[in-house]
Formats: structure tokens, sequence, C-alpha cells
């Protein structure tokens, strides 16, 4: 009897030289590699919750492709949809090239219209360039267009005197500009 009162006293002081040593080593571990050890943590949690996103939609991708694939109506449905946008697409498509049709015929119908006009004032001996851009002057007497003087500018001060040459190196003040030596560089 006396023997198992030995082991049970034994036993506590195994039991606290073993929490003892447990102690000092995961004490001393945190010590030297703790905030290694905390960061890792964080940075594992973020990535296990990015990877938990990731493969919970992808496995939800899955399942949707699945059931669509069991499902032909889905797939029927989907079909038609795209059939219909691309219909809608192709009409909205020919009623732009429609409109671009009608610009053309009408441009091309001006360029007649103005080529007309131009062999019939040449026919008869006017000066086309004024008929097509003037009209209302074809009617109105006065001068011929070929004797009219053209305007001069109005007068403006010039913004500088009449003998400034930039390229002459005069009157530039202190901005002077020498080209380089053009014999080897003197170097030693």
């Amino acid at each position: 009897m006396e023997r198992d009162g030995d082991q049970l006293s034994a036993r506590p002081a195994l039991e606290a030289e073993g929490l003892r040593f447990l102690h000092v080593t995961v004490g001393s571990l945190l010590a030297t590699y703790g905030w290694y050890i905390v960061f890792s943590c964080i940075l594992l949690y973020v990535v296990f919750q990015k990877l938990s996103t990731r493969l919970r939609a992808l496995r939800q991708r899955h399942l949707d492709q699945a059931a669509a694939a069991l499902e032909p109506d889905v797939v029927v449905k989907r079909q038609e949809a795209l059939a219909a946008a691309r219909l809608k697409m192709q009409e909205e498509l020919n009623a732009q090239v429609e409109k671009h049709k009608e610009k053309l015929r009408q441009l091309e119908e001006e360029k007649r219209r103005q080529k007309i006009e131009m062999w019939d004032s040449m026919q008869e001996g006017k000066s086309y360039k004024g008929n097509t851009r003037k009209p209302q002057e074809e009617d109105s007497p006065g001068p011929s267009t070929s004797s009219v003087i053209p305007k001069r500018k109005s007068d403006r001060k010039p913004l500088r005197g009449g003998g400034y040459n930039p390229l002459s190196g005069e009157g530039g003040g202190t901005c002077s500009w020498r080209p380089g030596r053009r014999g080897p560089s003197s170097g030693g």
C-alpha cells in the first residue's frame, strides 16, 4: 500500500516538472518567434478566407453548369435569348447602314446638282465659283467679281520694331547663343 502512496506522490511531482519544462520551452519559443508566429497566423487566415470564397464560387459555378446541362429548357431559353440579342443588334446595324446610304445618296445628289450648275454657268460665260458660293449675288447688278479689290488687314501695331531679326543676334540682350568649339575636347 505504501508503494501505491509513493506512486501517487511521485506522479504530481512528475507532472509539475513536465509543466515547468513545457512552460519554459513554450515561453522561450514565444519570446524568440512570437511575432513571426502571430503574423504567420494572420497571413494564413487571410489566405484561407480568400481561397475559401474562390472555392465556393467555383463549386457554385460547377453546380450551375451541371444543372444547366441537365435542364434542356434552360439551354434552349439561353440560346433563344442569345439569338434574339443578335437579331436586335443586326437590325440596329442595318438601320445605321440605311442611314449612311441615304446620306451618301444625298451627298452624291448635291455634287451632281453642283456640277450641273457649274456647267450651266460655264456655258453662260459666268464664273462658276462665285455662283456656287453666293447664289443671291447672281441677280443683283454691280461690279463683276474679277474687279473686286481684296480687303487689307486691319492696321495693327506690330509686336516688335521693324528692324528686329531674331537670327541676327542683335537686340536680344543677354540671351545670345554661340556655337561650341569644333576641335577636340581639351582634357587631360
